[in-house]
This record gives C-alpha cells, structure tokens and sequence, in this order.
C-alpha cells in the first residue's frame, strides 16, 4: 500500500500546502500513517533536517519528498509555485531516488546522527581536546570548540565559520575551529581541514564540562562524557526523491 505522512514547517501557509497535498494523495488511492513510505516536507531545510531526525528510526523504510516554503531550499527541488509539478511527478512515479550520507559520533552517552554536522561546542569556558585522526594524534587544540560536517552540510554552519564549501559529489568531510585560541603559547591549525570520508576523528578531553555535542539541531550535555569519535556512518543514510535536476551551482547561487 502507498503510504505518506508530513512534516511541515510550523505556519499557516506551509499547513494549508500540506492540506491540499493530503486531498489529492488521498484521491489517488493514498494512506496517511504513522509509518509511511514517503514523508512529504513542506518547509526549508530547517524542516528537512527536524523531519530526518523525526523518523531516524525508520530511514531505510522511508524517503524524504520536499516543497520549499522556508528561508533555504539546499535539500528540496521544487518551490510553493510548483506545487502541481511536485504533485504530477511524484504520483506518475518519475521522481529519483538519491542518498545522503549520515555523520555519527560515538561516545559514552550513545550515539548521534547529522545530515549537515556535528558539533563539540563550550561557551561556559575554554574547551581544551586532543585531536586525533584515524588513530594518530593531529593537535592540541583550545577555544570554543569543532565542527565536522558532511559535503551538504558545508553550506551550513561551516560556512559561517568560514569553512570551506565543498562541491556536490565530492567523498568528503570537514573539520573546522569554532574560535580556536591562537597565539605564541597555544596554536593548533586554525584552518578549515578536508579528510577522505572515511577518516574517523577523535575528540579526547580531560573533562567536557559545560561543552554540548550538537548534532544538527538536536544537543546533548558532554559534562560525563571523555571521548567522542565522529565517521561517516557506516550504516545508515537518507533516502531523498528528487523530481527535477538543478545544478548544484543553482543551488548555490541561493546562499548570496
């Protein structure tokens, strides 16, 4: 059976897209459950990533269709003025399936999963790690904190940190300062670092206190926590319908 459910971003209008969705899917033969085959995200990628994180449980059952109707549209084709397009193309089964990558951080509070990155962030005192790549030590490093995102998400956070954006398609992940204290005594890169995807990337501290481990919108404290390693996750990924080809340099174009 066909099956769908939404997550829609939380206004009026986005609500009233869902709706007229919901008639028609309900028209062609359509169900709406709690375990659904599509998930149809109205919203920006805000919403996409609230929705992957929503059914996290259930990714290699579930693929992700999304409308724009927020403030950026990296994970979706189709704007509100497409409605009928998106419509047509899902129900005449012409969309594509395509998969996105998942980070995941291992520690001793479990595991974590981001499309975009994750993060060690302390902004209740200087955060002093070890770095270490793929089981060798790399530096020392003290400030705010390190972000490691997948090639989507380098249009994210990272960016604003002043990270490289990495081109579509490229088998990478990054990691990147948040306000590394540099100077005579203490220097550690403070450069935006590329590494194959599969380099694992170990966080060791003698204490996290205070610092939150971020992964994509959710937190979660590191006060008990002493080691965090981050990889590609071996397991597990999201399933995307896309319905048109725009060039990533489009997409980009969005961002200024």
């Amino acid at each position: 059976m066909n099956t769908f459910a939404f997550v829609t971003r939380k206004d009026e209008h986005s609500a009233a897209l869902a709706e007229q969705i919901r008639q028609r899917l309900t028209a062609a033969g359509y169900t709406e459950t709690d375990s659904p085959e599509t998930v149809f995200v109205i919203g920006g990628d805000g919403t996409f990533l609230y929705a992957v994180h929503q059914y996290l449980e259930q990714l290699e059952h579930v693929t992700f269709y999304g409308l724009h109707t927020g403030t950026l549209g990296f994970c979706t084709d189709y704007r509100e003025s497409d409605l009928e397009e998106f419509l047509q193309v899902f129900l005449d089964g012409k969309t594509e399936e395509v998969r996105l990558p998942l980070l995941e951080s291992i520690s001793a509070s479990g595991r974590t999963y981001a499309v975009n990155e994750i993060r060690i962030e302390n902004a209740a005192r200087t955060q002093v790690m070890e770095i270490y790549i793929n089981g060798e030590k790399f530096e020392t490093y003290r400030g705010t904190g390190m972000c490691v995102c997948t090639q989507l998400g380098s249009t994210a956070y990272n960016r604003s940190l002043r990270g490289a954006v990495l081109a579509e398609g490229l088998p990478v992940i990054e990691l990147c300062e948040i306000s590394g204290i540099h100077h005579s005594r203490y220097r550690s890169l403070g450069s935006p670092l590329v590494l194959k995807n599969t380099a694992e990337i170990e966080f060791r501290a003698e204490s996290f206190r205070g610092a939150l481990l971020g992964s994509d919108n959710d937190v979660l404290s590191m006060d008990d926590i002493q080691r965090v390693t981050v990889r590609m996750s071996p397991g597990r990924s999201v399933r995307v319908r896309r319905g048109r080809r725009i060039s990533y340099f489009e997409r980009l174009k969005t961002l200024f």
